[in-house]
């Protein structure tokens, strides 16, 4: 017996990376997944990653946005699957490491319009069906940036400490509905979006480096967060509600530190 048995999922930014793994990881445990990403080319390859694993899948291309693209897919994965239980609003982007005085506000919009419209979207049209169920998980990726400085950008780390604030805001508005909203706060994690940092590291030799200021020394796996995101989704997490949950290898639990040569 699956933990999303007889569930009904959108995973948003499902095109690669910690999407695809919750995809795959939902429909495994049962979950009928609506697939959500702009990249049509990721989203089929996650398509065909998927099937091998069982339950019902489908993919929609859509801006997460776009008001009216994030409400065509609603709409359409409850007439395609029936009802919505659970949605993963993972989708985002890292805007890169422009300096300060050289952002522009289009270049802010741009990394806002995707890391933090886009969740609150997904609530605005989502929840309401959950609403009507009585019940419901709504999931979002915000960041260690949205918690600490030095892990992304400024734009990038202002919208994520929004997703965490929106977990929280999301939870109290639907108060008494029994609809649950977290989000997840992953740390250096191995995905298409930092890709050019492994590669950087792999050139200059130093790639066993990686992850070196976190209590387990390594940088985390796609595969880790969607675990996490699994168990936001399932019932087990029925009284876990307005959370944050650092998925870091202990990085914001503690401060850089050089360690003594053992």
């Amino acid at each position: 017996m699956g933990r999303l048995d007889g569930k009904v999922a959108i995973v948003t930014g499902a095109a690669s990376g910690i999407g695809r793994a919750s995809a795959i990881l939902f429909a495994r445990e049962g979950a009928s997944v609506a697939i959500v990403d702009q990249n049509s080319t990721g989203l089929s390859e996650t398509l065909r990653a998927v099937a091998p694993h069982g339950g019902t899948v489908q993919a929609f291309g859509a801006d997460v946005g776009k008001e009216d693209q994030v409400k065509a897919v609603v709409d359409s994965t409850l007439t395609a699957f029936g009802g919505l239980d659970v949605v993963y609003a993972n989708a985002g982007i890292s805007g890169g490491l422009i300096p300060l005085f050289e952002q522009t506000v289009d270049y802010w919009l741009q990394v806002l319009q995707t890391n933090l419209i886009g969740p609150f979207l997904a609530i605005k049209h989502a929840a309401p069906h959950m609403v009507k169920k009585g019940k419901g998980s709504i999931v979002l990726t915000a960041s260690v940036a949205g918690l600490r400085a030095n892990a992304g950008g400024a734009p990038y780390s202002a919208s994520k400490a929004g997703v965490v604030s929106l977990a929280q805001t999301a939870a109290t508005a639907l108060n008494g509905t029994g609809v649950r909203v977290n989000a997840i706060c992953p740390g250096l994690i191995e995905t298409g979006m930092t890709k050019p940092i492994f590669d950087a590291a792999k050139e200059r030799g130093t790639d066993s480096k990686i992850g070196q200021l976190n209590p387990l020394q390594r940088a985390g796996a796609p595969e880790e967060i969607a675990a996490m995101a699994l168990f936001l989704a399932s019932d087990e997490s029925s009284y876990v509600n307005g959370q944050a949950f650092p998925v870091d290898g202990g990085l914001s639990s503690t401060l850089p530190f050089t360690r003594p040569i053992r």
